[in-house]
């Protein structure tokens, strides 16, 4: 049998039914997330074939996981303005997420920034910054006040922050049972210099009342059926709001920030799901409640206030709102499937963020978790900046490899090896990052 035929073979079987497709193909009687299983001398032999080299340190291979070699991705599709690479998973609404290898430059590139919209960009004709304006009204404020871009330009300080914005369902592919939304691998991810004016200083200039409890946004984005219905409307805590770096940004990377990302004006709250940072801005209210707009309730970027078994209804009034984001690291060198020679080390870099938290220390794996090597570590540039790490992995033997990553967070937080309890919306996924490597 082709290599090709028993790969598509193991997909299909896993994509159907992961925990007996482990059972056959392994040999295992075993829970997927808590045990350990065996491979049998037939299934080492088979993966062996796949693989084209001998697993090393098969026997930890974590129950229900497929060797990462044999994950494929999407072909690319070009985006205007965009880097080539990029996978869309969906073209109305556009979205689109980066390859973990394209993420390796410590400040993300705007045409390495990934893509998610919840409706059509406004038409690029009407985006004059000339002529774009920004209200602040709502229950919790004195009294409605707008400004033109060139007014938030020349009447605040202006602030430049690395900022890490991270779609609330980045990793959603890997939950099982499947959930509804995009099917986003590792992607939807990335660190870039956003200039701007902070949020702060426009809603004290504004004047806030004491009740003031959250503030939501409103864009000019478009409904996909062409409606001016409103397509997102989210926001968060004052907590979050009055913090040094959140921002109304205009540029990003020192430049203006592209139509896909929300040009000519943006929120950015790093740290926190990317659905908070609105794009196109035109419009901030500040609430005395919890803010209540599209996507704001139902079970829309929420998760059980409590776990749950997977597959499981849950309802409404048992989700809560997500927050900051949880621990997480990215390998974004090597690419996944590196060949190397006998003896030979290999340099590895990444890096990891942890919502509003900075990053204790990574450790790299290469026998799936049974010991874990220390990474250096940089310091953030700035508080919700994400942190890169880099070592020089050493390999015992000729064969195939994993390489995981975990970080750990300054409370002593660590991502899970595999994936993190489930939810109805395939939320925070932030298990263990992992690469293929090939010792000839």
């Amino acid at each position: 049998m082709s290599q090709r035929k028993i790969k598509k073979g193991i997909r299909a079987l896993y994509a159907k039914d992961p925990i007996e497709a482990d059972r056959l193909l392994w040999g295992r009687e075993t829970d997927p997330v808590s045990r350990r299983g065996f491979l049998k001398t037939s299934a080492l032999t088979a993966m062996g074939v796949v693989l084209g080299a001998p697993m090393v340190f098969a026997k930890h291979f974590p129950a229900g996981l497929i060797p990462a070699a044999l994950l494929d991705s999407d072909a690319p599709f070009a985006i205007p303005g965009k880097h080539p690479e990029l996978i869309v998973l969906n073209d109305k609404p556009l979205n689109a997420e980066t390859p973990a290898h394209l993420l390796d430059d410590k400040t993300t590139p705007a045409d390495k920034f990934f893509v998610r919209n919840n409706g059509l960009p406004p038409d690029a004709a009407s985006l004059d910054p000339r002529k774009w304006t920004l209200t602040i009204e709502g229950e919790a404020v004195r009294a409605k006040k707008t400004y033109t871009l060139d007014e938030l330009k020349s009447k605040f300080k202006h602030y430049t922050w690395q900022l890490t914005l991270e779609c609330g369902g980045n990793g959603r592919k890997e939950y099982s049972p499947p959930t509804k939304g995009l099917q986003w691998t590792n992607g939807a991810v990335g660190c870039a210099a956003w200039t701007g004016v902070r949020l702060k200083d426009v809603l004290n200039d504004v004047g806030l009342k004491s009740n003031a409890v959250y503030i939501g946004y409103y864009g000019k984005d478009k409904h996909i059926n062409g409606s001016n219905d409103v397509v997102i409307s989210r926001g968060v805590p004052m907590s979050k709001a009055m913090q040094d770096e959140s921002l109304i940004a205009w540029a990003m990377n020192g430049q203006d920030i592209p139509l896909l990302n929300g040009h000519p004006l943006r929120l950015v709250f790093g740290g926190w799901p990317a659905s908070a940072s609105g794009k196109w801005l035109s419009r901030i209210v500040v609430r005395d409640r919890v803010h209540d707009g599209a996507k704001m309730n139902g079970q829309s970027y929420r998760v059980p206030c409590t776990p749950v078994a997977p597959g499981a209804k849950v309802e409404d009034k048992d989700m809560c709102i997500i927050e900051a984001m949880p621990v997480k690291s990215l390998i974004t060198y090597p690419k996944s499937g590196a060949m190397l020679q006998s003896g030979q080390k290999m340099p590895l870099r990444g890096h990891a963020w942890a919502g509003d938290l900075s990053i204790k220390e990574v450790h790299y794996s290469i026998d799936f978790g049974q010991t874990w090597q220390l990474c250096n570590l940089e310091k953030p540039a700035n508080r919700n900046a994400w942190q890169h790490f880099n070592a020089q992995v050493a390999f015992p033997q000729r064969g195939y490899y994993e390489v995981w990553a975990r970080a750990t967070d300054e409370n002593g937080v660590s991502q899970p090896m595999v994936i993190p309890a489930w939810n109805p919306a395939g939320y925070l996924n932030n298990a263990c990052h992992r690469i293929a490597v090939k010792v000839g």
